[in-house]
């Protein structure tokens, strides 16, 4: 997860010991302010972390059973299974986007979920140097499929969409080619926050899962768009948000790593508490009513 790098602070010069007195004293509060705002950062840092890792296991796992099924009873060319367009006869170069998609989804899932875990990274350096390789593979191979799938085999929405995941799909690809010339740099910090972006681009699609089916359970059903033609303003400003707003969230939790007030910190930390219920509060709505029952196969 997101580590944050607190400011090492270096102790007042002091002009004799009444000043040392008053120094300290003055800078109490700030210094209280300041540990609360650690605290809190590592906590929703945590929270964030175990949120995530779960609900992308729980969406593997659902891949790996529906689409599983769905293979070895040869229907993937049914629209339930989401695909507008699944297995189509004789169309090989399709039918192999979708079946990429489909397995580098599942290695994506799995493997994005582990690069995340600190003590994999710091207790196997080796196995995260070769997960994180597999990484970048599987997320460049699912961009390109994708733009494929959405431009020339067809996909739901309306060309809005299509070019928030062909802009998403160029993210993918940048992200991943600036985190591999970092890591082959050297320049480890500049690689974790790139691989951070990745991920948060990556995830765009898991996002957006999560955000419709909240919106649906809180407003007890489609507002906003047709669920027919998949269409309709929430709809496109969702199919932007889904990794544009992750991205700013990164950002703005980055800049808590560099010399920033105290109440910034508290505020971000706060914000991510806040976002993290609601991301929870997504994959218990999508998972109750999407991924259990397909894959119970109800």
């Amino acid at each position: 997860m997101i580590r944050t790098v607190m400011d090492p602070g270096a102790a007042e010069p002091y002009a004799g010991v009444l000043m040392g007195v008053l120094a300290l004293d003055s800078t109490r509060p700030r210094q209280s302010l300041r540990s609360r705002g650690e605290v809190l950062l590592r906590r929703s840092g945590g929270a964030w972390l175990a949120t995530v890792i779960v609900g992308q296991l729980v969406f593997a796992i659902y891949i790996i059973i529906v689409y599983g099924r769905a293979a070895l009873r040869h229907t993937l060319g049914d629209r339930s299974v989401f695909f507008h367009h699944g297995y189509v006869a004789g169309d090989d170069a399709g039918n192999t986007a979708v079946a990429l998609h489909i397995l580098f989804a599942i290695v994506v899932n799995l493997a994005g979920a582990a690069q995340l875990i600190p003590q994999l990274r710091q207790r196997a350096p080796t196995f995260h140097r070769w997960n994180g390789r597999v990484f970048l593979v599987g997320v460049c191979t699912i961009a390109l499929a994708g733009v494929y799938m959405t431009w020339v085999r067809g996909a739901v929405g309306d060309n809005s969409q299509h070019v928030a995941g062909t802009l998403d799909a160029i993210l993918i690809v940048t992200f991943a080619a600036l985190a591999l010339r970092a890591a082959v740099a050297r320049e480890i910090d500049a690689h974790r926050r790139w691989a951070l972006r990745l991920f948060m681009v990556v995830s765009g699609s898991w996002f957006f899962r999560l955000a419709v089916m909240l919106w649906i359970a809180v407003n007890r059903g489609p507002v906003g768009f047709n669920p027919d033609t998949f269409t309709g303003p929430f709809l496109t400003f969702m199919a932007f948000a889904e990794y544009l707003v992750p991205l700013a969230v990164l950002e703005c939790y980055l800049r808590t790593q560099q010399p920033s007030g105290a109440p910034y910190r508290v505020a971000i930390a706060t914000s991510l508490f806040a976002l993290t219920l609601l991301m929870a509060a997504g994959i218990a709505a999508v998972t109750a009513t999407m991924w259990l029952p397909s894959i119970l196969g109800r």
